[in-house]
């Protein structure tokens, strides 16, 4: 293992969890070392990375087992929760890594913004938001909080959820007082009773455990989900293609190992190491997308629609200069080839979208 230097002033620190691995190389790859980027947590007094996409990668060390026979290390580098995108984006700009694993909207203002990346490994079918209320409050509903006071935090992935969930109700933001807030702060303005709700993630569930809190809607059962997954700089996979193959190829055995429902539970307490409740994470899944859907990689309707949706969201609401076909956003052919490869083509079913 090996610890490098700090990449950002704002970030945590950097680890890098470097082992061999490996497979057989193209010609014309030329990096010796593979840098990918995640969400940095503390587990076992040691700065390690996660995420429900990476945990099963990281923890079991896939892809520095593939790398080994090549000679080309794995640098793991965690970006801390409160820098976020820009974090990451900082990252993939400057070229200090070359993969990143992190939420959509940040991913399409990258893009947008000139930043040459592309999605090459989906992340299943999202992540869910909860609209959270105090313990005491007689809210039932989102219509009940109008002209009340929401925390939500703006330009994160979950705020398209929000606005998706206001829109089928024929409300806008104008309807609420929003209080732009980090969730964490949101939870603990909520606790505190200076906010009416809050719109923030599966933390939803520790409110309720602790008294303070009560869920009153959650995107499970619909479509709108938030998206974290896998992104590559466009200069690296031209670059070395076989390496970004071996990544992909990782990726993909790690998707399907966790896919398998003997695996659930330790799935879940890998995804569990960065400080989230076991108990929180798996009511998170419950009643909601089936476990091994929850894990497809496929490049399907179901995800082009999500990024249609977030690319015009982000538009709209001026986060990004102009919309972009997601199409160009998308390279499938890593996953396909892995799929061929690894034998799971028809493993996970495509999904078409709802519109």
């Amino acid at each position: 293992m090996r610890i490098l230097t700090p990449v950002f002033a704002f970030a945590l620190l950097l680890l890098a969890a470097c082992s061999p691995g490996g497979q057989n190389t193209s010609a014309a790859d030329q990096a010796k070392v593979v840098r990918i980027a995640s969400i940095g947590y503390y587990a076992d007094g040691k700065l390690n990375v996660g995420g429900n996409q990476t945990a099963a990668v990281y923890t079991r060390k896939v892809l520095e087992e593939r790398l080994a026979k090549r000679g080309v290390t794995v640098e793991w580098v965690p970006i801390s929760q409160s820098l976020g995108g820009p974090g990451f984006n900082e990252a993939l700009a400057s070229k200090k890594v070359d993969f990143a694993a992190y939420g959509d909207f940040p991913a399409i203002i990258a893009r947008a913004g000139g930043i040459p990346i592309k999605l090459v490994v989906p992340a299943g079918r999202g992540s869910n938001s909860y609209l959270v209320v105090p313990a005491g409050s007689k809210a039932q509903s989102i219509e009940d909080l109008k002209g009340k006071s929401i925390a939500l935090q703006r330009g994160r992935p979950g705020e398209l959820a929000f606005n998706q969930l206001i829109s089928s109700k024929g409300l806008t933001r104008a309807d609420f007082k929003i209080f732009n807030i980090a969730a964490d702060a949101a939870a603990s303005s909520l606790a505190a009773g200076q906010i009416d709700a809050a719109f923030i993630g599966p933390a939803a569930y520790l409110l309720e455990d602790k008294g303070v809190g009560r869920v009153i809607w959650s995107s499970k059962g619909t479509n709108w989900k938030w998206r974290s997954e896998l992104f590559v700089r466009e200069d690296f996979s031209r670059d070395n293609p076989g390496l970004t193959q071996e990544v992909v190829e990782g990726y993909i055995s790690a998707a399907y190992w966790s896919s398998q429902d003997a695996n659930r539970e330790e799935a879940q307490t890998l995804i569990s190491r960065n400080g989230t409740p076991l108990s929180v994470v798996q009511r998170d899944s419950e009643n909601d997308i089936e476990w091994k859907a929850k894990w497809s990689p496929l490049f399907d309707g179901y995800m082009e629609e999500h990024y249609r949706d977030a690319v015009a969201f982000t538009s709209s609401e001026k986060l990004i200069p102009q919309a972009f076909d997601v199409k160009d956003f998308f390279e499938p052919k890593y996953v396909e080839q892995a799929l061929k490869n690894q034998k799971l083509e028809g493993y996970w079913t495509a999904r078409q979208g709802s519109k």
